[in-house]
């Protein structure tokens, strides 16, 4: 397919905060008897509504978590999301040439739109996305619904047969494919497995999806 539109997933495919965000949030649920290794984590975690996350976590532990724990896990994660969250690599390189060849793009995520703005700062991709920023938040539909990808479409001005997304969870390939789009999905040693089960083309590296793509 010619590629007309990408729509790119924000966390672990535009910036590199996976690895940030399950680790505290693995560290404090282990505070009220949950247990889990971050493999695990990542399949479970990565692309979902928190909330839904929070469910899975009181569901093993049979209990409620404390009221506050969303408020601290925010408070926590965007004060560590300020520092320490980097561009995924390639990703800037991959933005400059799909530039050149003047194909749009958007970023499409499960997280606020606060969330996501904070974390392309930090990294240095905010300009790149502006007035192309679009949030699960904002149509209160979350992956693995298809609702984010086939709104962002929509907003552009971009039917879904021209389209491909870009992801790296497995409830984010889900929605995808669910929408009837072509997803791709970036593997990173823990997903391969799951995103290939659900229909997603996989990629290691931005310069493997450059030649598959012919960017």
């Amino acid at each position: 397919m010619e590629v007309k539109y990408i729509i790119f997933d924000c966390d672990g495919v535009l910036v590199d905060t996976e690895k940030i965000g399950n680790g505290i949030l693995l560290e404090m649920a282990s505070e009220h008897g949950f247990d889990m290794k971050i493999e695990d984590a990542y399949r479970n975690f990565n692309g979902r509504n928190l909330k839904d996350c929070f469910r899975h976590i009181e569901e093993a532990i049979d209990q409620k978590l404390p009221e506050n724990f969303e408020t601290e896990y925010r408070k926590k994660s965007f004060e560590a999301f300020k520092t320490q969250v980097k561009p995924m690599e390639g990703v800037v390189e991959f933005i400059r040439n799909i530039e050149k060849l003047k194909i749009p793009y958007c970023v499409a995520s499960s997280g606020p739109v606060e969330k996501i703005r904070l974390n392309l700062e930090v990294a240095g991709l905010l300009d790149k996305f502006e007035n192309k920023i679009f949030s699960s938040y904002q149509i209160n539909s979350w992956k693995p619904e298809p609702g984010i990808f086939l709104y962002a479409a929509k907003e552009m001005g971009f039917d879904v047969k021209d389209c491909i997304v870009l992801e790296d969870s497995k409830a984010g390939v889900k929605a995808g494919i669910s929408g009837g789009f072509k997803v791709y999905g970036f593997a990173n040693g823990f997903n391969n497995e799951d995103l290939e089960k659900e229909g997603a083309v996989l990629f290691n590296s931005y310069e493997e999806l450059s030649e598959l793509l012919r960017v």
